[in-house]
């Protein structure tokens, strides 16, 4: 009887454990990055909202990524220079810097190859957005009806922001990490706290079983 009941609390955990995900799903998309002393930085706001200033570096990447955090950054560097230095500033118009990351063949879609990373120097007027920016350097641009920037350069041809189930398929990504308290840390592993959790309601169990039976006896 006691074996069994303690053998039965055993299986609820094993259960529990059992249900955890797998693997933690991704979405295909453009990241849109800002550079600041060389370095890259996961953008606060949208290229439709965004004004860089004269002399300013903006990045765009695709990628498959579970979430901002995650995002995989241009692989080329944030600088001005080398990009803009030999285009020569014009009165009533400022340069900025695009650098455009197409991502690496196991992100691709179907069927389909990124090609290869370039940057150009967008000459546009002061009160441009970045997202004018990137169009004055690398149309054809594609978004869908909620404004999400789904194609660079025609690229990709179809799809935006759609799932992909598994982890990140780019080789040089970080394991997708959930948002605080998801109670799933991205790798596939129950958390140690979900872990914790349910092995103390099992030690409670046993010991609130054992009690009753002492009582009893």
């Amino acid at each position: 009887m006691r074996g069994g009941a303690v053998a039965a609390l055993v299986a609820v955990l094993l259960a529990l454990l059992g249900t955890a995900p797998a693997q933690a799903a991704g979405y295909r998309y453009w990241s849109f990055w800002q550079g600041s002393g060389g370095q890259w930085a996961y953008a606060t706001q949208g290229p439709g909202t965004a004004r860089p200033g004269d002399g300013d570096v903006i990045g765009f990447r695709f990628a498959v990524s579970a979430d901002s955090s995650d995002a995989a950054k241009p692989r080329s560097a944030a600088g001005f220079g080398a990009v803009c230095d030999s285009t020569p500033a014009k009165d009533g118009a400022k340069r900025v810097a695009v650098v455009l990351d197409f991502g690496t063949p196991a992100d691709a879609p179907g069927g389909e190859t990124p090609p290869a990373a370039r940057s150009a120097c967008a000459q546009v007027g002061e009160d441009a957005t970045a997202g004018e920016a990137l169009a004055a350097v690398a149309k054809p641009l594609r978004y869908d009806s909620s404004a999400l920037l789904c194609a660079i350069a025609g690229y990709p041809r179809a799809g935006c922001g759609e799932q992909v189930s598994g982890q990140k398929k780019g080789a040089e990504s970080a394991t997708p990490k959930p948002a605080a308290g998801s109670g799933d840390e991205g790798d596939g592993v129950p958390s140690a706290g979900l872990i914790g959790g349910v092995a103390a309601v099992v030690v409670l169990g046993a010991a609130a079983f054992w009690q009753a039976r002492r009582r009893r006896g």
